[in-house]
């Protein structure tokens, strides 16, 4: 009973609860079902990214490469879709954005794996690297005329519901995507051998080594997983917002990052959970969203955000420093 009461998901669970009735006390249309059903579509492609960061941060690594590698890979699919005028099956425009994201991660995880190279530096030269080289060579224009199968999958519901004023509401298809890929990484986490060569490299990169684990492999898992799911990621935010902006998604890598720290992952690598990541996924959406129900200027959000990871990151040494690092 006392292991239930230390883990961080129980804490973070009941702070998500609390914060979640007393917003809805002080604004009853938090519980509106347009409200709830807006929260759970804004938190897919954080979501998403956050898997991805998760498992770099497990294995000891950063990547703050992941937006950039977004709008690269949803950027380029859509213009190249645009261009032979596609009409197929929404499959090839995931396909083409994870493919071309992996192919970035890979390159961070040869950079990092081969040259010994710091993964925050990495990731902030390719990051940089990646966003001149797509508004240089390949477009600064913003794309609002997507192709047909990005606007149907925008407008995938699995429940609709219409109001009595009319309006049609509806839970986002995206979040079952969001929820496939999460069992996933739990999955390899958990159960197989990568996944525990991805916590011992975390823990202990020289123990990793003598136990055997291909620490190399495991770089390359880890930061091609990455590389996919921000692919993924970014098709999905395309198709949401309709737009094919390469100026997008900036700055987001702190609310991700934030949420990942907060949902109990250690910087320093060989702890974290999915289950964690995507309760601070939540909080990290709620309170986001519950700044702007209660009237607080949208510039307090950035604020709230990095007050949010300092105190996740000061909680998780602190647990550590006292509970051994359970």
């Amino acid at each position: 009973m006392n292991k239930i009461f230390k883990r961080n998901e129980l804490w973070l669970f009941c702070i998500l609860a609390l914060l979640a009735f007393l917003v809805g006390g002080s604004n009853s249309s938090f519980w509106s079902r347009t409200n709830l059903f807006s929260l759970f579509k804004s938190s897919v492609v954080m979501g998403v990214f956050a898997l991805g960061v998760l498992l770099v941060i497990v294995s000891g690594g950063i990547d703050i490469s992941f937006p950039a590698v977004a709008v690269f890979s949803f950027y380029i699919t859509v213009k190249y879709l645009l261009y032979i005028k596609f009409t197929g099956s929404i499959v090839m425009p995931f396909v083409m954005s994870m493919t071309i994201g992996i192919i970035l991660g890979l390159l961070n995880a040869f950079l990092i794996s081969t040259f010994k190279l710091i993964p925050l530096i990495v990731t902030l030269g390719t990051g940089s690297a990646v966003t001149g080289f797509l508004r240089a060579f390949v477009g600064t224009t913003t794309l609002s005329n997507l192709p047909q199968p990005l606007i149907d999958f925008s407008r995938w519901n699995i429940y609709t519901e219409t109001l009595a004023d009319g309006s049609v509401i509806g839970f986002s298809g995206s979040f079952l995507i969001f929820v496939a890929l999460a069992l996933l990484v739990a999955f390899i986490l958990r159960v197989t051998t990568m996944g525990r060569g991805v916590y011992a490299l975390g823990g202990d990169q020289i123990a990793a080594v003598r136990a055997g684990f291909p620490v190399r492999k495991i770089y390359y898992f880890t930061y091609g997983m990455a590389g996919a799911l921000a692919g993924i990621a970014g098709i999905i935010h395309c198709s949401l917002i309709r737009l094919a902006n390469p100026r997008d998604l900036e700055g987001i890598e702190l609310e991700v990052i934030a949420a990942v720290v907060l949902g109990g992952a250690s910087l320093t690598g060989g702890k974290g959970t999915v289950l964690g990541t995507i309760l601070g996924v939540f909080l990290i959406v709620l309170i986001k969203g519950s700044l702007i129900l209660v009237g607080i200027p949208t510039d307090w959000q950035k604020v709230t955000i990095g007050v949010v990871l300092i105190t996740a990151t000061a909680l998780t040494a602190y647990r550590s420093a006292t509970h051994g690092g359970r």
